[in-house]
């Protein structure tokens, strides 16, 4: 699973002074079960009106948010997206990229 995997490298994460956050659009009590069933340590937002989803351009015509990840720098600069991600190796996929371009 994509989350777990970036909950396992987290420390490889804020060693390049990089933050995780996730967002859903599932309502507060699914979001709580599934960070604790996940053990998730890193912040999943709660987007129930869906206001991020349509802003980033990832919601879906079914009203659920596609799978995507956008890295940001420090300034809040966007400067990758990911639309496409194998699950697996995604998470690795994103902390090569950001130690190769974001130094």
């Amino acid at each position: 699973m994509e989350s777990c995997g970036f909950r396992d490298r987290i420390e490889q994460f804020a060693q390049l002074d990089t933050v995780v956050i996730g967002i859903s659009v599932d309502d507060a009590a699914s979001q709580s079960k599934f960070v604790e069933k996940n053990n998730l340590n890193f912040p999943l937002l709660c987007d129930t009106e869906r206001s991020v989803s349509k802003a980033f351009g990832v919601l879906g015509a079914n009203g659920l948010a596609q799978r995507k990840t956008f890295v940001m720098d420090k300034q809040g600069v966007l400067r990758k997206i990911y639309d496409k991600v194998d699950p697996k190796k995604h998470p690795d996929e994103v902390l090569a990229w950001i130690k190769e371009n974001l130094k």
